[in-house]
């Protein structure tokens, strides 16, 4: 339970703190994504571990939060996407939900090579009634990051 904490307790901070400093998100009505990607070593080796993360060079994870406007946590919403490299090799994103009193998120591991300039398309519904909505985004990743 103490992993599982830390991992929220670390997302809502950083989501908290990039927020007020410009972290990405998109607006679709009076719903927020929040989105980020980033190289699995980041990751604390229990968190990784309690949530059957491999971390390592050439592994990366994307994380999704979909916020209502005027809350300071992520709500359930149907999220799936793909990654793309400059290759056009592509991934399906296999999100998995993360839930901590409150705060609901999503995460998704994927893989890329040193220098990889890196594709996301996500689609999220934020609920069953709603149209679902597009997401696309690129990040380029390192092995030494």
């Amino acid at each position: 339970m103490r992993k599982i904490f830390a991992l929220a307790s670390l997302f809502l901070m950083a989501m908290a703190t990039l927020a007020q400093t410009g972290m990405p998100y998109k607006q679709f009505g009076d719903i927020r994504v929040h989105f980020s990607a980033f190289n699995s070593n980041f990751l604390d080796p229990e968190i990784a571990s309690a949530y059957d993360i491999t971390r390592g060079e050439g592994r990366g994870i994307v994380n999704i939060a979909v916020v209502p406007e005027g809350a300071s946590a992520g709500r359930p919403a149907v999220v799936d996407g793909t990654v793309t490299n400059i290759l056009a090799q592509q991934q399906s994103l296999e999100f998995f939900e993360i839930r901590e009193g409150d705060a609901v998120y999503y995460l998704a591991p994927f893989n890329f090579e040193d220098e990889d300039p890196m594709t996301f398309k996500i689609r999220i519904q934020a609920d069953e009634n709603a149209r679902s909505q597009s997401l696309t985004f690129q990040r380029t990743f390192y092995h030494d990051e």
